[in-house]
């Protein structure tokens, strides 16, 4: 298996595995993120559906300072083709309580971070565990600066998508103390 910055997380099999993404954008070299959560999967795609507020990671750096809401936002997981996500990806497709695929397609997203696919997929991983696994092509980088970000996108990436999972896993596992119950899809 590959270590870092091309994988954190993931097992063998999470890295071998196809995912929605791969239709999309293919570039020489994906990457993986992949934390276990203690939380059913469907608390654990109810928090993905909250990508569509906040990045959830170093919210300093990509929210504006703003702190990515701690508490679920009704409406949220009522997912369409078409919305945006971290605001500078779309949904391009999604199944409930399986996977959210994304794509980059903000003007200003692009000039930073060229082209952009990814999905979050949530697997049950016995004893009321899930496996949130995040698969992410880059397209080819051109030209000088592009080589530079091809090579310095993946640490970055690792950073935040490494920040990103863990807080949506405390945050679904809280809600999977608090409730007592599974999520209710239309809170």
């Amino acid at each position: 298996m590959t270590g870092l910055p091309q994988v954190w997380g993931a097992s063998d099999a999470e890295v071998s595995a196809p995912y929605p993404c791969d239709a999309l954008l293919s570039s020489a070299e994906p990457l993986w993120r992949a934390v276990t959560v203690d939380a059913p999967r469907e608390h654990v795609f109810r928090w993905l559906c909250q990508l569509r507020a906040a990045p959830y990671s170093y919210d300093l750096l990509d929210n504006g300072g703003r702190r990515s809401p701690r508490e679920l936002t009704p409406g949220l997981d009522r997912l369409e083709v078409g919305q945006r996500l971290m605001r500078i990806f779309r949904v391009v497709s999604f199944d409930r309580n399986d996977h959210i695929t994304m794509l980059l397609d903000d003007p200003r997203g692009l000039r930073l971070f060229g082209d952009v696919s990814g999905s979050y997929a949530v697997r049950d991983a016995g004893g009321g565990t899930t496996r949130l696994v995040a698969k992410l092509w880059f397209g080819p980088g051109r030209g000088p600066a592009g080589v530079l970000r091809a090579r310095l996108l993946p640490w970055g990436d690792a950073l935040m998508m490494r920040k990103q999972l863990l807080t949506l896993k405390s945050l679904a596992e809280q809600e999977t103390v608090r409730s007592g119950r599974p999520v209710d899809s239309d809170r």
